[in-house]
């Protein structure tokens, strides 16, 4: 008795990125669009630099015409949820395809920016910044 084995497909990969408190999680697939928290990107970042941040790791392997995304994004400011999607949107592309590695790692995508805001220390009025001194 043989049994057949059928080869399991998949559908899409998924990768999450991150930059400062944002956190994305990137959904891609063969399509076309992109889509952030169930809506077109245009209309979830509204400045043009968000959307060509969003945008940049497709457009740096050329696969803008030939991939769909989705992602879910949450946490941080618009400005670092745009960089958290580029970074998932770069990773899912080389769990997708591990060729376009070498074009997004010199591109800076893969890698997550770390800078986070400095704690508030106690005795002083910001991270740094002491009181002020008073002579009388």
């Amino acid at each position: 008795m043989t049994e057949k084995t059928e080869k399991k497909t998949v559908r899409y990969f998924t990768a999450r990125g991150g930059r400062k408190t944002a956190n994305a999680y990137a959904r891609v697939f063969i399509g076309k669009g992109l889509l952030v928290n169930n809506k077109d990107y245009k209309d979830y970042f509204k400045t043009i630099r968000n959307q060509s941040v969003a945008l940049g790791s497709l457009e740096t392997s050329d696969m803008k015409a030939k991939i769909g995304v989705t992602v879910i994004v949450h946490g941080g400011g618009i400005n670092a949820q745009a960089d958290a999607v580029r970074n998932a949107i770069a990773r899912a592309l080389v769990n997708m395809e591990p060729t376009l590695r070498k074009v997004l790692k010199v591109a800076g995508f893969l890698k997550r920016d770390a800078r986070m805001v400095e704690r508030k220390k106690y005795g002083l009025r910001k991270a740094r910044r002491a009181p002020q001194w008073a002579k009388r």
